[in-house]
């Protein structure tokens, strides 16, 4: 539907309501806070139409997760159907190309010019780092809400070669805006890429000068490493205005860079998701005036909000009331917290009596710096005094001891603790851990065939975004190729020649890092299910037998101790087959016969759940050992292994024609990134 005649009273001047970091999902299960993004998103949608604005403008994370649960797409399709659709025209024309605007979309126009749908609210946004595309297909959930017509999705870039951003051109009356969007890129990526000149933004081609630049950006604003962040005199000195996401405190008052001479707003988020002092920042939504090149932002308060209260508390700045000698030393600091606590929900409970929108609980966290040689008291017995009072009961309280950093000539990183105690109010992404950890490890843990750059990318994508192929396709990837070197340079079949070899393949890889990146990408992208499907994979990968062994692996420190208890000859695998698990020891020399042992694990359970049905468990464990037995020795005349297995580095190189392939699979938990296990997949294949 195209656009009608102006309204006389505001034909110059756009209305933009601006917002970021929405997620919508976020704690949906929660019996108490599951509906807050929805209430919020809603409230958001509602000033929109009050206000009659021109668009909205979202600056990415519209969704807390990469895969939304239906709850939460059909929540976000309702309010964006109720809100955003209806007769109001629509005040202003779009003049660029939106086959280039939109050249990803099935449907490459913008929403509210479609004939068979009426749209009275346009929506543009961005992906965010929760949002972002993936898979083979390089599909989000934003990618639902385009093809349904209720959104506008743009800002999206594949390429990790050369990013060039060409904006949305809007015209109002004698107001033209250009629309620049970026969605969320890997920091250090996108980092390196400004440093390249990688990164360009066209600007149109008749009267630049009269455009009002506005470009959205979803990035780390603040400084989280040496690279891990967007610096703002990276952007360009033409732009006006930047909306930044991906911060969730609220700053949305433009504050001007001197050195660029343009303005930055950050909306912040509209829903508390860490319990950090940025978030206890009232949040804001804001509605952005401009005429010609000038411009007002108009803060908007929102309402449904739950409120956020966060205090902090140093035992030892209180001599007078608390003594570690003392030996009820422990109750007065209870007591002294159940004050604390008291005086914020009584703060709270004001502020909600002048707002009868606000939910009634709220979110209050009271942390504790008991450095000094105090002891923290029992959160959880503490936590039930006001389950019925407070949001989130159950992390209330934190404690915490605040220790010097002191500086040290050699790097003592112990990935253990670095895992499972992150800093309060931070984010540890795997990718920059797995970096971390194999940089600072000894010569003999470092990886062997993969480069630290493709494990981190691919961990970070299982995470995250839980591809589950994602690690399986860059093994095999790297592993196809490195094969392919080896034949190419007609290596001989010597260990320490192999070795050699492999180890400057892959220091070559390293050296070159956009091509890995480029490469990392394009394997994570694939997909294995889909290249069977369109006859990809050859017939050489036809396999004419193929035997599973899960390789159960214990965090990274532990399973360090581990190894150091045994020779570095052995190579310690859990074999199993589909119906039971052994231990095989195995050396390098086959001769000396293999020895094997019962499991403590899957294996027992199930022989005793069999045993219970009737059956020796213990003569049927013993059969099967024998078989298995047999079955690795048979195997081992076969292939030749070499394993530099350390948190998960695998090298398996062929002989005799042979290929050994291997697939991986990971699991998260909240404290600790656990190796789960390893599938090693041992095919005969012809070469």
């Amino acid at each position: 539907r195209r656009p009608t005649d102006p309204r006389p009273a505001c034909s110059d001047t756009f209305k933009i309501l601006v917002a970021t970091d929405i997620h919508l999902g976020y704690m949906e299960k929660d019996p108490v806070r599951g509906n807050d993004t929805f209430v919020t998103f809603n409230e958001i949608l509602d000033h929109a139409r009050k206000n009659e604005v021109d668009f909205i403008l979202l600056g990415g994370d519209l969704f807390h997760d990469n895969k939304p649960s239906r709850k939460t797409v059909h929540s976000c399709l309702e309010s964006l159907r109720k809100y955003c659709m209806g007769d109001r025209p629509v005040q202003f024309e779009i003049l660029s190309d939106q086959a280039v605007n939109f050249h990803y979309s099935k449907f490459p126009w913008v929403n509210y010019q479609d004939e068979n749908l009426n749209i009275s609210i346009p929506v543009f946004s961005i992906h965010g780092n929760h949002d972002d595309p993936t898979g083979a297909d390089a599909l989000c959930a934003l990618d639902i809400l385009s093809c349904a017509g209720l959104l506008n999705h743009f800002g999206r870039s594949t390429s990790v070669e050369k990013i060039d951003i060409s904006p949305i051109l809007l015209r109002k009356g004698r107001t033209k805006i250009a629309l620049y969007g970026l969605g969320a890129i890997p920091d250090e990526r996108l980092y390196r890429m400004f440093v390249n000149k990688q990164v360009t933004m066209l600007r149109p081609k008749e009267d630049e000068d009269s455009w009002f630049n506005l470009f959205v950006i979803h990035q780390n604003r603040s400084k989280h490493g040496a690279t891990n962040y967007i610096p703002e005199q990276f952007l360009d000195d033409f732009i006006n205005l930047v909306v930044w996401g991906h911060e969730h405190e609220c700053k949305i008052a433009p504050f001007k860079n001197e050195q660029q001479r343009f303005y930055i707003s950050q909306p912040g988020s509209s829903v508390v998701t860490s319990l950090s002092p940025g978030e206890a920042v009232k949040k804001h939504i804001g509605l952005l005036h401009v005429k010609g090149k000038k411009m007002k932002m108009e803060k908007i308060a929102l309402e449904t909000v739950r409120t956020f209260h966060i205090e902090d508390i140093v035992l030892a700045d209180h001599p007078d009331l608390f003594n570690p000698d003392n030996p009820n030393v422990t109750q007065a600091i209870q007591a002294f917290c159940m004050e604390k606590v008291e005086l914020m929900l009584d703060t709270a409970e004001r502020e909600r009596l002048g707002n009868p929108r606000q939910p009634e609980k709220p979110i209050i966290r009271l942390r504790v710096d008991y450095a000094g040689g105090f002891e923290p008291f029992s959160v959880h017995r503490f936590s039930q005094k006001y389950m019925h009072r407070v949001a989130n009961p159950k992390d209330i309280i934190h404690f915490f001891r605040r220790r010097e950093q002191k500086e040290k000539k050699e790097i003592d990183l112990n990935f253990e603790k670095l895992v499972s105690r992150p800093a309060e109010g931070t984010t540890l992404r795997v990718e920059d851990l797995v970096k971390q950890y194999f940089q600072t490890a000894e010569k003999k843990v470092q990886l062997s065939l993969l480069t630290e750059r493709g494990m981190g990318e691919a961990v970070q994508e299982f995470v995250d975004k839980e591809e589950k192929d994602a690690i399986e396709e860059l093994v095999k990837f790297q592993l196809e190729k490195t094969q392919k070197f080896l034949k190419e340079r007609r290596t001989d079949a010597v260990e320490e020649k192999i070795d050699e070899e492999v180890r400057k393949f892959r220091e070559s890889r390293k050296k070159n890092t956009e091509e890995e990146d480029k490469e990392v990408r394009e394997v994570i992208a694939l997909n294995f299910e889909h290249r069977l499907n369109n006859g990809v994979v050859t017939s050489a990968y036809k396999c004419s037998h193929l035997i599973l062994f899960p390789v159960i692996i214990v965090p990274f420190q532990a399973m360090m101790r581990a190894r150091a208890q045994r020779s570095a000859d052995e190579v310690l695998v859990t074999a199993s087959s589909d119906e039971d698990s052994m231990d095989i020891e195995t050396t390098d020399n086959p001769s000396d016969g293999l020895s094997s042992t019962l499991s403590r694990g899957r294996g027992r359970a199930r022989g005793r759940a069999r045993g219970a049905r009737g059956q020796n468990s213990t003569a049927r464990g013993s059969s099967r050992r024998g078989r298995g037995k047999k079955i690795l020795q048979s195997l081992y005349c076969s292939f030749r292994l070499f394993f530099s297995l350390k948190g998960d580095s695998l090298l398996m190189l062929p002989s005799s024609g042979n290929l050994l392939h291997k697939n991986s699979y990971w699991e998260k938990s909240s404290s600790q990134i656990l190796v789960v296990s390893y599938c090693i997949q041992l095919a005969r294949l012809k070469l």
